[in-house]
């Protein structure tokens, strides 16, 4: 077996955590991310909470479904979101590897 197809599994996972990681390198995002932490929003709820106009939000809203942090849901005329929770755990899990790497003995390069 190719050597290359081992590693695809595991650079589409540090693809993805990256996309994860940029999705939450802005402040408003964070806030974003812990407002949903509380459970599935509407946007008009978002809104409210964390004082934006609902152009604004929906521009951070769209980066973050992209990245696939969160998921939206139609009902009727209004969009509901949450977090997803394969991603929260994907995150989970690259920052606990990092954790286990960071206890064993130091080497020139990964």
């Amino acid at each position: 077996m190719p050597r290359a197809s081992l590693a695809t599994p595991i650079a589409a996972c540090e693809t993805q955590v990256a996309a994860l990681l940029k999705a939450l390198a802005d402040p408003l995002r964070i806030d974003i991310v812990q407002t949903l932490a509380h459970g599935e929003r509407c946007v008009c709820e978002l809104t409210e909470c964390l004082g934006l106009t609902q152009s604004r939000l929906s521009f951070h809203l769209k980066v973050m479904r992209q990245a696939g942090l969160i998921r939206a849901r139609e009902e009727g005329r209004w969009v509901y979101y949450r977090l997803e929770a394969d991603a929260i755990r994907q995150l989970q899990s690259w920052m606990a590897a990092l954790e286990t790497r960071s206890g064993t003995a130091a080497k020139a390069c990964p």
